[in-house]
């Protein structure tokens, strides 16, 4: 009899607690939370994005569009360039006296190079690229800077990149420039493209590969996570906004497409 009882005990635990258990897989109240375990969770705390501006859901699937290759090939050339740029800004400082502002600027371009590489090693999403083109924007700043403060200039304005090719570096002025066909409009420039508008010449315009053709950057929409790391920050400044009005949108961010419309 004592037997019996005991059986009849575990049995209605066990069917319990596959009631309990169905009824949390159908999201009723008392179930468990969406979020997965610890070891399966990519998000930061507290459901805050990951490292880079990458973000999983709960159990680990992305929820960005997958980085294109395109931008990836791009960021990659922008950090070889940026790297380059820190070993010639090593020669032009060589025999000035740095302060304290200068190093800190040094340090924050060191640190944006090595960020960026960092970043890009385990790059998964567009939203990444972007974030690492934004570290990149802000390391040729502090390069600008560092140059500015060894010579004993004022410190540059805080300007958009040159439209012709981010990698240029901060703009220093807005210029009237037109494609073939197209209407011309002020965009930020650096120096060395504002003085070859100056002079009647074409700006280097940064191409890239479109199928089987070279376009500029603005056209290919491969390029717009790309980009938008350097211009989306920039968005409401007022050389952009007149730049930008009008344009076509390019994944959801304005690339002056407009500017071949008559």
């Amino acid at each position: 009899m004592l037997g019996l009882m005991l059986l009849v005990t575990v049995m209605t635990m066990l069917l319990s607690g596959m009631a309990d258990g169905r009824r949390r897989s159908l999201g009723a109240p008392g179930g468990p939370t969406t979020a997965a375990p610890p070891h399966l969770q990519w998000g930061g705390p507290g459901g805050q994005p990951s490292p880079y501006g990458f973000s999983r859901g709960a159990w680990g699937l992305p929820t960005d569009v997958p980085l294109s290759v395109a931008s990836r090939a791009a960021i990659d050339s922008d950090i070889t360039h940026f790297g380059i740029e820190l070993r010639e800004l090593d020669f032009d400082v060589v025999g000035y006296v740095l302060t304290d502002d200068a190093r800190g600027d040094y340090t924050r371009a060191l640190d944006a190079y090595e960020n960026a590489k960092l970043a890009l090693q385990g790059a998964r999403a567009d939203s990444e690229a972007t974030h690492i083109t934004h570290i990149l924007e802000e390391g040729r700043y502090a390069m600008a800077c560092v140059r500015a403060r060894a010579l004993g200039k004022p410190l540059p304005t805080r300007r958009p990149p040159c439209f012709f090719d981010p990698a240029h570096g901060p703009s220093v002025e807005d210029v009237a420039w037109a494609p073939a066909g197209g209407v011309a409009r002020q965009v930020p420039a650096c120096a060395v493209d504002a003085s070859r508008i100056s002079l009647g010449a074409d700006p280097r315009i940064r191409m890239v590969n479109a199928g089987q053709t070279a376009v500029p950057y603005w056209e290919d929409r491969n390029h717009a996570a790309w980009a938008r790391g350097y211009y989306g920050p920039w968005m409401h400044d007022p050389s952009m906004r007149r730049m930008t009005q009008g344009a076509m949108m390019i994944g959801g961010f304005s690339l002056l497409m407009g500017m071949l419309d008559d």
